[in-house]
């Protein structure tokens, strides 16, 4: 099942680290099958507040995820964004096609008891 590396960057540089990593990043995930969905765009913001830019690269499972972000590939230059860059960064597992929110709460509301 489909998993995802969502980072929320709430600080943004141009340093040339920055950009170093930025040149280095997509061959880091290459070989793990991820691929940028979303990679710093400017996001409309509709609720709450949102500094800085998102980042979702798709893997082909939460394994493929975990394996990237651990790799000795991603680890070398993790720093260069991070020493000038403040975010977060999650892996989530992703839904199945034909997921139903509605049975996620019958199931909620079964367990307690309504």
């Amino acid at each position: 099942m489909t998993a995802y590396a969502v980072a929320h960057l709430r600080t943004l540089s141009d340093h040339d680290d920055v950009l170093t990593y930025i040149e280095k990043i997509q061959d880091t995930m290459q070989p793990y099958g991820g691929r940028f969905l979303v990679h710093g765009a400017a996001a409309e913001v509709v609720e709450g507040e949102w500094p800085g830019a998102l980042v979702v690269v798709s893997f082909p499972d939460l394994r493929a995820a975990h394996d990237w972000y651990a790799s000795p590939a991603y680890r070398e230059i993790l720093p260069l964004r991070t020493d000038h860059i403040a975010g977060d960064v999650v892996l989530v597992q992703g839904v199945e096609p034909d997921y139903d929110a509605r049975a996620t709460a019958a199931a909620i509301r079964a367990a307690r008891g309504c």
